[in-house]
Formats: structure tokens, sequence, C-alpha cells
């Protein structure tokens, strides 16, 4: 170890040993001064012992203790804060180890603008000037009907003018088609009051955050008391928008309306990424609903990230919710929220309703990914069957193997290659079963595996990352015998089962062997599908060929001169060998020649 290297670790140690025992957050910076890593703990100095005291088996991690340099930390009075803070420093210095928010898409939200007259609209676009926002909407559908049910309760102005009761008073305007279809109350010329406008914008706010049951109170109270003051016209119209209010809600009601502020989690994971799904839930209904995307830094647990994530959306929201539904136990804590792992009920619904989003959105997130970058997909599906199998590398090189018969004539056998993935026909290979006598589908594919692999050990050529059979248990002991206890190989062995319609069913693999269960129409099931047709086909086409010219053989084959050629012009000219030899020498002699014309002559009189 250098001495620039020794100073730097007793730097640390020195650091380290001085930390406090109480919750706080720690930042990592490399030796240029920069922010590497920012992290959380109950416990600073026990969490940041941790990284220096033992050996890390992720890689990642050891890269991130190299790099480290200088340490710095703040202490806080709670987890919670501690929470906060960290998601805060994340967000700003965007450290290179820490995990990255991926946020790339731009989800709309509906804007009250900051006016004397304020409109109600859908952005993009979040301008810290004074303005409601409320979103945002990652279903858009469900956006657009609550525009339009507020269009429907509220004749709002949709114009941009500068509405000020100085130009109102002035007459600085003129009414548009929108007041004369009934769309809009006129404010812009005194005929609709700025209070009664304004009460129209705080019922529309109590509907945007969810809040319909305030709403309906209200306007069933209004109701009853114009229907008292005989005001039946205007009675009838507010119980118009009360129905609409109720059938909103019918709609879009998922529990019970007692559920009232609750926020609900959940989280799916691959190799790179994890994906959390945020629901609120206001009296029984999802008022909103986000899924967003963490690029992996380092070896990060569910756990961790969805303490990420609960913490990101919550202040992205300004949610107060008092209770929290997650998936699992979370070692985590926040002023007056209650954790709750639902087991049966509605809060169980609402748990898998955000299950079943964030599944269907990681799916969109890696068809797009296939979409842009099909090799990924191919290496994806690859890593599917090293994981199902417990393979020790990816099976880049996969062989298959099959055989073709009818009751043992024309035995043949088939190798089919695929290589990440695709068919690598150049390397198909064929055989003629040539030790074998009657229909003995074993002692074949015995003699095929130890042709295939003495040759390439002989010849040095590249052995595969996993052979299949196209058979069951049978088969792949025979094949096992060869490779394992002839040959003395090492190549995982799995077996391609098809069902009593002649349909890919199963994959096999171990010994002895244990069905794998694939998921049908998934990407690795086709895969595996395709891998078998393609080594049916082969040997089929193999074999029928092979089928054909023993059947279409004739004495005209022994003949010296004879080939391929003249064979079929003299059967082209005779039609049969019966005819040819019963023709003359000479008009044989037409067709092939006086030498060759001979040679037919005296094999066929023998």
């Amino acid at each position: 170890m250098k001495q620039e290297e020794i100073n730097t670790c007793d730097y640390l140690k020195g650091i380290v040993q001085n930390l406090p025992e109480s919750p706080g957050i720690y930042q990592y910076l490399n030796s240029e001064g920069t922010i590497i890593y920012v992290g959380k703990a109950k416990n600073l100095k026990r969490r940041v012992s941790s990284y220096f005291n033992r050996e890390h088996p992720n890689g990642k991690t050891r890269l991130l203790v190299s790099k480290i340099a200088d340490i710095r930390y703040i202490v806080v009075k709670s987890e919670e804060d501690a929470l906060l803070l960290e998601n805060n420093l994340i967000k700003k210095y965007k450290p290179r180890y820490n995990v990255l928010l991926k946020d790339d898409k731009t989800y709309p939200s509906i804007c009250v603008s900051n006016e004397y007259f304020p409109r109600v609209f859908k952005t993009r676009n979040i301008i810290r000037n004074g303005s409601s926002y409320y979103g945002p909407y990652s279903h858009i559908p469900s956006m657009n009907a609550l525009l339009e049910l507020i269009k429907k309760l509220y004749p709002l102005r949709t114009c941009h003018h500068a509405l000020t009761p100085e130009s109102i008073r002035n007459g600085k305007f003129a009414v548009c088609l929108e007041y004369h279809i009934k769309n809009c109350k006129g404010p812009c010329i005194g005929k609709q009051t700025h209070e009664s406008y304004l009460r129209d914008i705080d019922e529309i706010k109590q509907i945007l955050k969810g809040d319909t049951q305030i709403v309906c109170d209200l306007l069933m109270d209004e109701m009853k008391a114009l229907a008292m003051d005989m005001k039946f016209e205007e009675a009838q119209a507010i119980k118009e928008k009360y129905e609409l209010i109720e059938s909103y809600r019918s709609k879009s009601e998922v529990v019970n309306r007692i559920i009232h502020n609750v926020d609900v989690f959940s989280i799916e994971m691959d190799e790179n990424s994890a994906y959390i799904n945020y629901l609120h839930i206001t009296n029984g209904c999802i008022n909103q609903a986000f899924t967003f995307e963490y690029k992996k830094r380092l070896n990060e647990s569910k756990e961790e990230l969805l303490q990420l994530g609960i913490v990101e959306m919550r202040e992205r929201y300004q949610s107060k919710s008092r209770e929290i539904i997650v998936p699992f136990e979370l070692d985590m804590e926040l002023n007056n929220v209650t954790f709750t792992i639902p087991q049966r009920g509605e809060k169980k619904h609402l748990l898998e309703l955000s299950i079943m989003n964030v599944k269907q959105y990681k799916v969109d997130r890696l068809k797009q990914a296939d979409k842009l970058n099909p090799e990924q997909k191919k290496t994806r599906i690859l890593k599917e069957i090293q994981e199902q199998l417990h393979l020790p590398k990816i099976p880049v090189h996969i062989e298959c193997f099959d055989n073709s018969n009818i009751q043992g004539s024309d035995a043949v056998a088939a190798c089919v290659v695929f290589k990440m993935g695709k068919p690598s026909k150049k390397d198909y290979r064929k055989f003629n079963i040539k030790t074998v006598i009657g229909p003995d589908d074993y002692a074949s594919m015995k003699e095929v595996v130890r042709r295939r692999y003495s040759r390439a050990i002989e010849e040095g050529s590249p052995l595969p990352d996993l052979i299949i059979t196209d058979g069951g248990k049978g088969q792949m002991e025979v094949v096992r015998e060869v490779i394992e206890d002839e040959l003395h190989l090492n190549i995982p062995i799995a077996g391609l089962a098809k069902d009593n319609k002649h349909r890919t069913s199963e994959l096999l693999y171990g010994f002895p062997p244990a069905s794998i269960g694939v998921k049908q129409n998934t990407p690795l099931f086709h895969l595996l599908e395709n891998i078998q047709d393609e080594v049916h086909r082969f040997a089929i086409t193999f074999h029928r060929d092979k089928r054909s010219k023993s059947q279409t053989a004739s004495v005209l084959d022994d003949i010296s001169g004879i080939g391929e050629k003249r064979k079929t012009a003299l059967l082209k000219a005779f039609k049969s060998v019966s005819r040819i030899q019963k023709a003359s020498l000479e008009e044989i002699a037409e067709v092939v020649g006086m030498s060759a014309a001979k040679n037919i002559k005296e094999k066929l009189k023998q």
C-alpha cells in the first residue's frame, strides 16, 4: 500500500471513530472533493463503520469504498428528518453511486391559475407563481374525464385576457362565443361576480383533491334551501350538478369511501432497475397515481429503494396521509404515520391494484427497451435461463439434438446451434446413424452425442454452455452418460418435453430431472419452443431427403459412367428401367453415348 493510501486510510479511521451514535446523513467525497454517495443512518457510527470493517461481496460497493477520500455528516433529530434530508441531497448533488430517479416522462397536471378570475387547464409545465397544480396524471383519459366533468359543472372562462376589476369596469372586453353557447358566464363584462366565480373555483379545488363528498354535501344543502324557497328551476340545476358528481364518484370509487387519505406503495425489481407505484386514496377513490423508475447503482435492497420512493412521492405530492399501505415490513419510522401490510379486505384490494400497476409499468418499460436494443432483450432472456437453471454462466451457446426414423429405417439425427438466442445455421450438423440397428432412440442419441463432442475435443472446437435434448428424462440420462461418464465434460443438460398434442410443454433439468416452471406466452418460453421446433424441423427434413433418395434408388446407380445427370436423361427418354432393358444399344447410345450404352446393356443383362 502506498504512503498516500495509508494516510487516507488513517484519516478516514479517525473520522469514523469520532462519529456520533445518533441519526443523520453521511456524505462520501472523492479525492477531488466531489460528493459520490449520500446515505442515511439511525446510528451514524455503526452504519459508516460497516463500509470499512468488512469485505463487500458486491463489486460496485468495493469500488465506492476505494474512492472515498473524505467523510462529512449531518446529525438530525429523528429518522424521518434523515430520510427527508437524504432525499433532498441526492436530488441536489446527484451522486454517482446513489440510485438515479428516472423521471424522463413529464405527465400532465391540472392547473388552477393564480389570477383574479382563475382558469383551469391541463399543462406539463409547472410554474411556481402561486398557481395550484393537481396531478401529475399518468392515466390521461382519467384526467380528461375530470376536466370534462368540471366543464359541465362550472362554466369557467377559457380566454387569456388579463381580467382585473379596473379593466372590467372600463369595459375593455367583449363577450365571446363561449358566453353565447353558455360555456362561460361572462365575468369579463361583469355578468358573473368575483365572489360567485371563486365559490366555483373552491368547489373545483375540492373535486381535484378528491373531496367530492364535501362538494356533494354543499350542493345538497343548497338544493334543499332553494326548494324550500320555491326556486325549483335553480334547485333543478343544482340537482343536475349533484347527479353528475355522484355519477363520477360511482365510476372512480374503488373501495369503500370510509378509506380516506391513505397512501399505497408497491415495488418491482429487475437486475438494473426498481419500479415503484404510488396511489393516494381519498374517499375511496384514487386521487393520484404515479409510477416511476430508480436506476440501481449499488446492490440496494427492495426495502431501501421503497423507503426512498415513499419519501420522494410524499414530498412531491405534499401528502400528509396518516396511513401507508406497503407490501412488506419496512425498518422505517415517520411521525404520526402507521404502516399497514394488509392480509385481506379492501386495503388488500388497493395493494393488489398498486402491484398490478407497477408490474404493467415494468413490462411496458422492458418492451420499450427491447425495441431500442434488441440485443438487450436476448441477453435478458438468456439471463432468465441461467437463473431458472442456476447455470454458472449465461448460456450464450446452446446446442439441441433430435432423432428421426421410421421403425428404424433411414435413421438420422440432427443438431441445431443457437448463439445469443438466434439460430446459427452454419453450425447445424446432420448425422447418419451408423452403429445402431433397429429403432433405438436412446442408443442413437448416445452415438450422435459421442461423435459430436469427441470430434469437438479433438479439433479444439468451442463447447456449448447448455445441451438440450428434444425428449424427456430417458434422453437426458443417455446424454449425461456420454458427456460426464465417457467424455468427462462438465456441460449442463436440459430436456424439452412435449404434450400429447406435440406442443412444447415443460423444461426439465437436474438429475434426477425435475420440471422447471416456465410460463407460456413469455419470451423465454417462445425461445425454448423455437429451439425445439427448429431441431425437429431440421431432423425431419434430413430424414425425408434421405428416405426420398433411398426410394428413388435404382440399378442404374451401380453402373460405371452413369451419374445423376445421365440417369435422369435415361428415365426421361424411356420412362422405366424395364424399357431401357428392352431398348437397342443404338437407342440407348443416342441418349448417353456408345461407351456408356455398352456398360448399361452389359449390366442389365446380368
